[in-house]
């Protein structure tokens, strides 16, 4: 059970990160909302995946299924800094 929160939480960085990578410009959010995106983007992306049909039949590292969880990520914090309006720090002149 521990494993698997544990899991969760570093695949959902791994893929919060990827996400912000990704995504041009600056994004003014903290690490614990880009687990949390990167976690639910994971998520949401594998079961996408698996509804459409995908199926892994050499039992080894889930490719397409992690593709599409940094898309849904990076859909998700496209949406959270359009909900919250938070964007790049701009410089003070």
């Amino acid at each position: 059970m521990i494993g698997t929160i544990i899991g969760a939480i570093v695949v959902g960085l791994i893929v919060g990160a990827l996400a912000r990578l990704v995504m041009p410009g600056k994004q003014n959010i903290g690490v614990l909302m880009t687990i949390v995106l990167g976690a639910l983007g994971s998520f949401l992306g594998t079961w996408i995946t698996y509804t459409l049909g995908y199926s892994n039949s050499n039992g080894g590292f889930e490719v397409i299924p992690f593709l599409v969880g940094i898309i849904v990520a990076i859909a998700l914090i496209a949406a959270y800094l359009g909900i919250t309006g938070r964007r790049g720090t701009r410089p003070r002149v």
